[in-house]
């Protein structure tokens, strides 16, 4: 996982993939429209989305990883928390789903890294990476416009 400030995305060399998602999340503003936005066919795709935030218990809070893609996710309104574990720490609770790239696990305890997501900071989450967004800041549950970057695993140079 990198948790960092755009301005500072140079600062990892991860080749001409990282550069084109930079590239385009440089050019995002609060007013980008919400939508899928394709960058490099299936293989290095956004989605520009809103949504409420939520608390851990809730019932549709959900705690996944992707084994495929990595996904570097930033706010761009409003601010959220992204908590982080460990996969060999949780159990699962719907297998992985290839087509969807997607395996969930049952939420059982807050974590021990929580990524506080604001306009500007990114967060680069990896396949060990598993992780439950969309969660609020604070108390009171507030509107976020947020873009995550999928950009399949064998595109960068790790």
């Amino acid at each position: 996982m990198i948790v960092d400030h755009i301005e500072n995305w140079k600062r990892y060399s991860f080749g001409s993939t990282w550069e084109l998602a930079f590239s385009f999340l440089e050019g995002l503003t609060s007013d980008s429209e919400e939508r899928r936005y394709e960058l490099d066919g299936d293989d290095v795709f956004a989605i520009v989305m809103s949504y409420p935030t939520k608390r851990e218990t809730d019932a549709d809070a959900v705690l996944e990883t992707h084994r495929k893609y990595v996904d570097i996710q930033m706010a761009l309104v409003g601010s959220e928390r992204i908590a982080c574990y460990p996969v060999h720490s949780l159990k699962m609770k719907t297998p992985y789903n290839a087509e969807r790239d997607v395996e969930f696990f049952t939420y059982e305890k807050a974590a021990k890294i929580q990524l506080g997501m604001f306009p500007g900071t990114f967060a680069c989450l990896l396949p060990q990476d598993a992780h439950m967004p969309q969660l609020g800041t604070g108390e009171e549950r507030v509107e976020v416009k947020k873009v995550v970057v999928k950009i399949a695993l064998d595109r960068l140079e790790l």
